[in-house]
């Protein structure tokens, strides 16, 4: 059964959840001054959003009082994809709003920052005391000699610290990069030397799972192949001494300085992500400050319904975007929860252990996360004090269908669950979280404000009910602005306008539903074509890991030479688990009977493990090219990969097939 067939929602909000929440407050706000529609709710703003996109945006800055110290000429002066112009003429700066409540003096004391690790051991910081410290490291970050538009980048965990690194390089209109400290020195450096950063923020080591993990050597040889560093500064999570030549992040820190926000074109970058990079160099992606500013906004505004009484915990890592999208909650003054951790130590529980600890509002976690800790069996509702949660949203992935229904039965009943998606590219969601429409099952509730959503088939006819690609017609002001070292734009075209030139095609099958919900079936350039029926493999991954046996499981489809059509199903198995014709016989049952006798696999192979991103997606592309005969060192780039090992079995594998 497809997620679109359960029709009851498993949750509804409230009448006045509905009069409540900030998106109607707003909506109602800009049909007085904007013209937007005062009835039809959602559906009929976002019709609007996407119809008025000039309107729209102009509500969004108006809404959330974005100070421009220079007035824009127009909201959207180029239209054109990519390449879109954004608010001409105007100046502003993201750390400026990011640190407005500190001039609140009913809030200047409360928590700006809600750090906890795997001790359990929790520190506040204040909003005074974070404004304070970015002050004072802007000042110095100064004296160092960055400009506007040098790069500073981090290897660092989810600590404080980098935050107030963060924020001290967008108040100097600096561009920030960060990566985990997991990150191995060639995955880092495939990063950062693209961009030739002047400063270099490291930890000595960090702990994780329980144990130290020292870092010394990596930070030396990052410090040895970044030719461009003029300063290194030393922060000791686990208390070693600086390293000779490096400056101490408490010297760096303890002044009581003003912040100074260098105001800077609304197009001027905040900072460079990066793709995960799995078949070559991660493509390095800019941002601009204005177009997040704005963006994030309208999510974590509008969309996760933060403000100044929410605690907002995203589990995530410095390497992946959700750490920048969690660091945006403090534009609507809500506190943030930095866990710097495990996500299973001491167990499974960890992360409702932190929510109830922090009293978190909105819980962010992975797919993956529901899935093992329904697989493991615990409660969290029942063990601990959850009461505070509001919502609970997941990205990474899909949410299968068993995801949402164990939120619903073992979290609470009355529980927004909203499955987000969007991805680095835009650092945000294209569908997801709606605080006023309903649940259902295995689906996202709608398109997002502004975002021009659709579903389209090869030759650009827009689908409803039926799967097409990821589209999205109009531009938003968080696209990139370009990739770094791509003077032409070539590789930036290539990568999101070749198909439908104007067009951002963003890689993933969707069906948008009669009702106008989202469904995700998974990468679209990692297809499963049978039969001239495409798939997506998020499908056949919700139903096989219903299975007790299989902890997690890899498909995919490959082109044989003569017109043939392979399609292995690899499974990771459970301890104890065997894979013997009765587990066979199962999973091609279950395929059968959840999806369609076209999705049962024509074998299916047990693998020592799925390899996954250094951001933990599974590695589909890489794989197939792997089982097509390309040479592992052709078919993806070492430095992407979790466990690299693990691709060996694939590269094995066809050899013994060819």
């Amino acid at each position: 059964m497809t997620a679109a067939a359960y029709e009851a929602p498993l949750w509804q909000p409230g009448p006045d959840r509905i009069a409540a929440a900030a998106v109607t407050r707003f909506q109602n706000w800009a049909a007085e001054r904007y013209g937007a529609p005062a009835d039809g709710g959602y559906p009929a703003l976002h019709r609007w959003s996407v119809d008025e996109l000039d309107a729209f945006w102009q509500a969004v800055a108006d809404w959330f009082d974005v100070r421009f110290s220079t007035p824009y000429e127009s909201v959207i002066g180029d239209r054109t994809m990519p390449g879109a112009q954004w608010f001409p003429g105007a100046t502003l700066n993201y750390a400026e709003h990011a640190l407005r409540t500190a001039d609140d003096p009913l809030r200047a004391d409360a928590p700006a920052l809600l750090h906890v690790d795997e001790t359990h051991t929790q520190v506040p910081i204040s909003w005074s005391e974070l404004r304070r410290r970015v002050g004072s490291l802007a000042a110095e970050l100064r004296a160092l000699g960055v400009e506007p538009g040098d790069r500073v980048s981090a290897y660092l965990p989810n600590v404080p610290q980098a935050v107030v690194a963060f924020l001290a390089t967008a108040a100097v209109g600096g561009v920030w990069t960060s990566c985990a400290p997991d990150f191995g020195a060639r995955s880092v450096l495939d990063r950062f030397q693209q961009v030739e950063p002047v400063v270099l923020f490291a930890v000595d080591g960090y702990r994780y799972g329980g144990k130290e993990h020292d870092r010394a050597d990596t930070v030396a040889e990052l410090r040895r192949e970044l030719p461009t560093l003029r300063a290194v500064v030393h922060i000791p999570l686990l208390g070693t001494e600086a390293p000779e030549g490096a400056l101490e992040w408490s010297a760096l820190t303890s002044a009581d300085t003003e912040p100074v926000f260098e105001q800077v074109p609304f197009d001027h970058p905040l900072w460079v992500l990066y793709s995960s990079g799995t078949t070559g160099l991660p493509k390095a992606i800019v941002q601009s400050q204005g177009g997040i500013l704005l963006e994030h906004f309208k999510q974590i505004g509008l969309h996760c319904d933060l403000g100044p009484d929410d605690r907002f915990f995203w589990y995530t890592s410095t390497g992946w975007m959700m750490w920048n999208f969690l660091v945006s909650g403090l534009l609507t003054g809500t506190t943030l929860v930095l866990y710097d951790g495990s996500p299973g130590y001491p167990d499974v529980s960890a992360q409702w252990r932190v929510a109830e600890q922090t009293g978190a509002t909105l819980f962010g976690t992975s797919a993956a996360y529901v899935m093992a800790c329904r697989k493991a069996g615990i409660h969290p509702g029942r063990d601990f004090d959850l009461s505070r949660i509001q919502c609970v949203a997941t990205t990474g992935s899909p949410l299968p269908p068993d995801g949402f229904r164990w939120l619903h039965d073992e979290v609470a009943d009355n529980l927004w669950i909203a499955s987000v998606s969007g991805g680095t590219d835009v650092c945000s969601c294209f569908a997801g979280a709606v605080p006023t429409l309903p649940v259902h099952i295995g689906e996202l509730q709608a398109p997002c404000l502004g975002t021009d959503l659709q579903s389209w088939d090869p030759t650009g006819k827009p689908l409803i009910g039926e799967v097409g690609e990821l589209v999205v017609t109009a531009p938003l002001p968080s696209m990139p602005i370009r990739f770094w070292n791509d003077p032409d734009g070539s590789r930036y075209h290539d990568s999101y306008f070749d198909m439908y030139p104007g067009v951002w095609r963003h890689g993933d099958w969707i069906t948008i539903t009669e009702r106008g919900s989202v469904v995700i079936h998974g990468r679209s350039d990692s297809t499963l074509n049978r039969q001239g029926v495409r798939m997506g493999s998020a499908d056949i991954y919700e139903a096989v890991e219903r299975l007790p046996e299989i902890r997690e499981s890899l498909v995919i489809g490959i082109e044989e030479p003569d017109g043939g059509y392979w399609m292995p199903l690899f499974v990771h198995l459970a301890d104890g688990a065997a894979l013997d014709d009765d587990l066979r016989n199962s999973i091609k049952q279950t395929i059968r009977e959840n999806l369609s006798p076209r999705h049962v696999p024509d074998e299916v192979i047990e693998v020592p493990g799925i390899p996954h991103t250094l951001t933990g997606k599974r590695i589909e592309v890489p794989v197939k090219r792997l089982l097509q005969g390309t040479a592992l060192a052709k078919a993806v780039n070492p430095g992407s990969i979790d466990n690299l090992e693990l691709l060996r079995f694939y590269e094995d594998l066809a050899r013994k097939r060819a």
